[in-house]
């Protein structure tokens, strides 16, 4: 059985280590009649990192980390939370909003404010350095969880986390790794990436993704099957280049194993007809399983 220890030790130094300070907030817009927050965190691996927050109305608010995706747009970043992006049907804002979240994005390495740092040049550099791309965007990531469980108007036995394409891939790594997510959702994500290699698939991923010698030590469903017993969500469409129907069965059928008898915990969407692309009804699947666990 794989374990979690030894799946960090892939993700190069960062994961863990890495602390945000105090955010400043530099501005408040309103956006779908929610009041955000754009903050800027200074971290302690040297990066200024902008975020969108909307904050907790009341004391235990339940809280979401939402990663954004890639999708070759380095240009949004964390305006996918505001404004959505053509893989989706829609912002998120509103939908969250309306279910009384809390919620914080992150604006990754390469994206956004951040896209100066070219992502394949960043990639190759933190690899020379034996770091990998992956693992500090998920290691900010797990910062941003930090920041989350430390609100005193948040509910630390409620933090979720959400995304689509690379975001998804990132939520679900994290509730793999950081036993703090109560419950995960991704989206057109979830596959297994051997078969993907044999498939050529893996092509259509960034560089941000590649996390050398993983694939010795474990697969996607054994890898995702950590988050065990906490809730989590599964969305896919079978026409998606990135979870043909081959690859993610064999995923989704190693993850129940992983649960076992927890497998009542697990969620999955399918969509015969569908690419990378959420559909309505993928949005109403996601609204009702965070409303069942968050």
């Amino acid at each position: 059985m794989v374990e979690r220890r030894d799946v960090i030790s892939l993700l190069g130094s960062q994961f863990g280590a890495i602390t945000l300070g105090a955010p400043t907030v530099h501005a408040e817009i309103t956006q779908d009649g929610y009041m955000v927050q754009k903050l800027r965190f200074d971290a302690s691996n040297g990066a200024r990192i902008n975020a969108l927050f909307l904050p907790p109305s009341q004391t235990n608010t339940p809280a979401l980390l939402y990663c954004h995706a890639h999708g070759n747009r380095f240009d949004i970043g964390t305006d996918e939370l505001l404004f959505g992006r053509p893989a989706l049907t829609g912002s998120y804002l509103s939908d969250l909003g309306s279910q009384g979240y809390a919620v914080l994005c992150l604006e990754m390495p390469c994206f956004g404010a951040r896209s100066d740092q070219h992502e394949e040049a960043t990639a190759k550099a933190l690899l020379w350095h034996g770091e990998v791309l992956f693992g500090q965007m998920l290691a900010e990531l797990h910062a941003g969880v930090t920041y989350l469980a430390d609100h005193p108007m948040i509910d630390a036995d409620r933090i979720g986390t959400i995304g689509i394409s690379m975001g998804g891939t990132h939520s679900w790594w994290l509730s793999a790794l950081d036993e703090r997510v109560k419950a995960a959702v991704s989206m057109c994500s979830f596959s297994d990436l051997e078969m993907l290699i044999e498939g050529g698939g893996h092509q259509g991923h960034g560089n941000y993704m590649t996390v050398p010698g993983l694939l010795k030590l474990c697969s996607t469903g054994e890898l995702s099957g950590l988050s065990a017993p906490r809730p989590l969500f599964h969305g896919v469409g079978l026409q998606d280049w990135s979870t043909p129907r081959g690859a993610f069965e064999k995923a989704r059928l190693e993850l129940e194993e992983a649960y076992g008898d927890a497998g009542h915990m697990l969620s999955f969407h399918v969509e015969e007809e569908i690419g990378h692309s959420e559909t309505p009804e993928m949005r109403k699947a996601v609204l009702s399983f965070l409303k069942r666990h968050l």
